[in-house]
This record gives C-alpha cells, sequence and structure tokens, in this order.
C-alpha cells in the first residue's frame, strides 16, 4: 500500500515539473488576451460596426432607397449570377482533382498540387491581366472573337472566368485533406462487391466528405461574391452592365453617395458574417461527428466483451 501511494506521489511530481514549462503567470495570460481582443476590436469590429452605423446613418429609408436603385439591383443580379456560374464549376473541378490527388499515384501529382495553389501566389489584378492579354481586343484571341462578335472582356464570361480563376482552389484544398484521411479503403471494398465507379463516388465517397464539400462551397462562395481586383481590370466598370457589388460600392463611393456605398457594403458584409457563422456550424457538426466515429468501436467492443462475458454462465 505504501508503495502504490509513492508511485502515485511521484507520478503527480512528475506531472506537475511537465507542465510547468507551458504554464505562465497570470499576468502574461492576461495581457495575450487583452492584446488579442484589442487588435479584434481595432481592425475587425469597429470597421464592421461603422459599415452598419454608416449605411443606417440616415435612416431605414435612405437604406432601402439606395438598394433600391436600379444599377444597384443589376450590380446584386450580377453578382448572384457570377456566384451561380463560378461556384458549381469550381465544385466539379474540386472534387475531380481532389479525387485524382488523394486517391490516385501519378507523375506530376506534385505539379498538380502546385497549380491549384497559384491562385494564392498571384494578384488578382495580375489573374484579370492575364484575360485581357489572352481575349481583349488587342490580345492573341482578341481580332477572332472580335471577327466572330464574342465579347469575353468587358462582358459577363470576362467576369466569370476572373472570379472563377481565383476562387477555383477553395473546394479542392478543402477536399483533398479530407480525401487523404478517409483512404482507399472504402472505395476498393465496395468496387470488390460489385459497385461500379459511379455508384461507389455517390454512395460512399461523397457522404465521407460532405461537410469538407460544404465548407469549400460556402468560402468560394464568399469570395465568388466579395472578388474586386481581378473583375475590376476585366469588367470595364459599366454602369449597370458589368459593375459587380464590390465594383458598385467604389463607385458610390467615389460619386460621394456614401450612403449607397455603406448600404451595398453592409450587404457584402452580412454575407461575410453568414459565412462565418455556416464555417462555425460545420466544424461544429465536423467535430461532433468524429467524436461520436471514434466512440462507436469502443461501444461496439464494450458489448462485445460483455457478452462473451455472459455467454459462459448461460451455457453453463
Amino acid at each position: 500500500m505504501a508503495g502504490t501511494v509513492t508511485r502515485n506521489h511521484r507520478h503527480r511530481e512528475a506531472t506537475r515539473k511537465s507542465q510547468r514549462g507551458t504554464e505562465e503567470p497570470p499576468f502574461v495570460k492576461w495581457f495575450l488576451i487583452v492584446v488579442a481582443w484589442l487588435f479584434l476590436g481595432v481592425f475587425l469590429l469597429l470597421p464592421l460596426v461603422n459599415v452598419f452605423a454608416q449605411a443606417l446613418g440616415k435612416g431605414w429609408n435612405a437604406y432601402y432607397g439606395a438598394l433600391r436603385e436600379p444599377d444597384t439591383i443589376a450590380a446584386i443580379q450580377l453578382t448572384l449570377l457570377v456566384a451561380a456560374i463560378c461556384v458549381p464549376l469550381n465544385v466539379i473541378f474540386g472534387l475531380a482533382a481532389a479525387w485524382c490527388i488523394a486517391k490516385f499515384d501519378f507523375k506530376g501529382k506534385a505539379l498538380l498540387v502546385t497549380l491549384i495553389d497559384l491562385p494564392f501566389s498571384v494578384s488578382p489584378v495580375v489573374a484579370g491581366l492575364i484575360y485581357v492579354v489572352m481575349f481583349g481586343l488587342q490580345g492573341f484571341l482578341g481580332p477572332w472573337l472580335d471577327a466572330h462578335d464574342i465579347k469575353i472582356i468587358f462582358a459577363v464570361p470576362g467576369i466569370a472566368l476572373a472570379t472563377i480563376f481565383v476562387t477555383f482552389p477553395f473546394v479542392a484544398r478543402e477536399l483533398i485533406p479530407v480525401m487523404q484521411a478517409t483512404g482507399r479503403e472504402q472505395e476498393e471494398a465496395a468496387l470488390t462487391l460489385g459497385a461500379s465507379g459511379w455508384r461507389t463516388f455517390w454512395h460512399v465517397t461523397l457522404p465521407s466528405v460532405k461537410w469538407g464539400l460544404l465548407y469549400g462551397v460556402i468560402l468560394c462562395n464568399a469570395r465568388a461574391m466579395g472578388e474586386f481586383g481581378a473583375v475590376a481590370v476585366v469588367s470595364g466598370h459599366i454602369t449597370g452592365v458589368t459593375d459587380t457589388m464590390p465594383l458598385r460600392v467604389e463607385k458610390l463611393y467615389n460619386e460621394y453617395n456614401a450612403v449607397g456605398a455603406f448600404a451595398v457594403a453592409s450587404l457584402l458584409a452580412l454575407l461575410a458574417l453568414v459565412t462565418l457563422g455556416l464555417k462555425s456550424l460545420l466544424e461544429w457538426k465536423q467535430e461532433r461527428d468524429f467524436e461520436q466515429a471514434q466512440r462507436a468501436p469502443a461501444d461496439i467492443s464494450g458489448e462485445l466483451s460483455l457478452h462473451e462475458f455472459h455467454q459462459p454462465a448461460r451455457s453453463a
């Protein structure tokens, strides 16, 4: 008994000494917390509050009036249209790229992963300029497009192309680690049992990555609706035709229409808040499902052990 008490005491002492290096005085902890909250308050919360304060500064009637302007409505509609074009295409590309990278080994795999990350390292303005050089009137394909009366630059197709370039990594980068973590065993088992490739994808692969897919879609949609740099280069700033919501904010502000600019900006801010809320919800859902999946084998093994314990008694 005395030996057991001594071992427990030594274990507690060793644990306390091992944790001593990670413990800090209380003032250090509170200092770091205060600095973090001050930083968030000054650089995030105050500007966000200011957006809504400026938008509602002249009352709800002025706010709704600014949002009901025909050019503002056209900008909102164009933003929704571009997002509706880009997000499904990025979902298709993201699923294909993630499935290819996570489930197969092939030459050039590292290069493909690097190219997927390219939009993160290239300025959106440069991305827009690339499309102008390619499809502009003085670009490589410009004369041919003009001869066939096909408009890409300063039109909706150019805005969609620039937005797709900026946003296509989001879905793929969310799905690749999820698919790599799930492994290939489930797909191989389904194929062994006679399932086709499409049936395996719809009933095995897709359900296992659904939360990562939704997370990528949310981020992709938020970036598509808030993109400014690349769209500003290829749109031409044609009021009521090629102005998206971010471009409309800039134009209204340059015209000294503060209420209108902040009213449109408040819609983008609401989009950001909704995105953060959905992101947190999905992360919580993923963590809960992961914990349930971890507990399930332990529960099953416990039930089996209990069953094996009682089985001899009944047979006896």
